[in-house]
C-alpha cells in the first residue's frame, strides 16, 4: 500500500469497527478515524477491506477520513468562495466540515467576504496543515512539455482576460493563452473548459483552441450538430448560415465558418436538411431529400 497522502484521496485498509465508525490503517499517519454516517454503502467495509477516502484535518487540526468529497484536492486548482475573513487571513469553502485557510501572506488582493479566490491547494509541509495561496505562478510551470503537439485535447482553468486573449492554467500545469474573436463573450474567470493545443510558441507559451484544428475540427462540429438535433423533440435547430456568430458560438461553441463547412457536409451526406429558419435532421425511415435556402 502507498503511502497515505493528506489532502489526497487514498485507498485504505479498515482495521477495526467500533460503534463510532472504522479505524482505518493510516500507516505513517497513524490510525485514522471514518465516522459511521459516512461509510460508504456502495462497497464492502468490514475489518480487511480497503475503502477509498480523503484524509483532511479538523478544527483542532487533527487528522481524520471522510468520503466527502472536496472542491479541489493538494495540488489542483480552484475557484473557492470566501466565507470569512478572521486574524489568519480569509477562509474558504470548499466542501468540508473545516474550511480552508487562504493566509494574508499568500494573497495578491484583499480578500473579502463574499468573492471568490481562484487559487492552489498546498501542503504546508512543516505544519502539516492544508492552506491554498493565490499566487499561482509559484506552482505553474514557465514551459509546456516538450511532446505536446497541436490538436492535443487538454483541461483549461481560466484566470484571466488580457489584451491578447484569455490566459489559462493548461492540465493544472502550465500557462497557455486561449485566443478568440473579439466579440466572443468567453469562459468566466475560474471555468474549466476542453480546449485543443494551436501551437506550442518558442518562448514555451501554448496557444490554444476550442475547436481542434483542420477537419477535425469540423468533423467534430458535424457531430455535435446532429448530437443536438437528435435530442430535440422535433428534430429541429432554430440556426442557419445567417444566424449570428455568437449565438451559434454560445449554443454549439464553434466558430461560424466552422458550422457553415459542417452543416455543408452534413447536408450533402444527406443527414439534414436546410430550411429558412433552420436545420432539420433527415429521418432514416422516410428517404428524402432538402435543399438550402436560397
Amino acid at each position: 500500500m502507498a503511502s497515505p497522502e493528506i489532502g489526497k484521496y487514498n485507498r485504505l485498509r479498515v482495521q477495526e469497527e467500533k460503534s463510532t465508525g472504522l479505524i482505518l490503517d493510516g500507516g505513517a499517519l497513524g490510525p485514522l478515524h471514518l465516522v459511521r454516517k459516512e461509510i460508504p454503502r456502495d462497497q464492502p467495509a468490514e475489518v480487511g477491506d480497503e475503502i477509498d477516502i480523503f484524509i483532511a484535518l479538523d478544527s483542532e487540526d487533527q487528522l481524520y477520513a471522510t468520503t466527502r468529497k472536496p472542491l479541489a484536492t493538494v495540488g489542483e486548482f480552484a475557484l473557492l468562495r470566501v466565507v470569512d475573513v478572521a486574524g489568519a487571513g480569509a477562509f474558504l469553502d470548499w466542501g468540508l466540515p473545516k474550511d480552508l485557510l487562504l493566509p494574508f501572506r499568500e494573497q495578491i488582493r484583499d480578500a473579502r467576504t463574499g468573492t471568490s479566490e481562484l487559487v492552489y491547494i498546498d501542503l504546508d509541509r512543516a505544519s502539516q496543515r492544508l492552506v491554498a495561496s493565490a499566487k499561482l505562478k509559484k506552482f505553474v510551470g514557465k514551459e509546456a512539455p516538450r511532446d505536446l503537439r497541436p490538436g492535443d485535447k487538454v483541461d483549461l482553468l481560466i484566470t484571466e482576460r488580457t489584451d491578447l486573449g484569455w490566459k489559462a492554467i493548461v492540465d493544472d500545469a502550465y500557462w497557455g493563452l486561449l485566443r478568440l474573436p473579439e466579440e466572443a463573450t468567453g469562459p468566466a474567470r475560474g471555468q474549466r473548459i476542453p480546449a485543443f493545443i494551436n501551437q506550442v510558441r518558442m518562448d514555451g507559451l501554448v496557444d490554444l483552441s476550442l475547436e481542434p484544428p483542420g477537419y477535425q475540427r469540423v468533423g467534430g462540429a458535424a457531430e455535435r450538430i446532429l448530437q443536438m438535433l437528435a435530442e430535440t423533440p422535433d428534430g429541429f435547430l432554430p440556426l442557419h448560415d445567417k444566424s449570428d456568430p455568437q449565438e451559434i458560438r454560445d449554443r454549439l461553441g464553434i466558430s461560424k465558418k466552422v458550422f457553415k463547412q459542417a452543416i455543408g457536409g452534413l447536408f450533402k451526406h444527406g443527414e439534414l436538411t436546410i430550411e429558412k429558419d433552420g436545420l432539420r435532421l433527415v429521418d432514416p425511415d422516410e428517404p428524402g431529400e432538402g435543399s438550402p435556402d436560397t
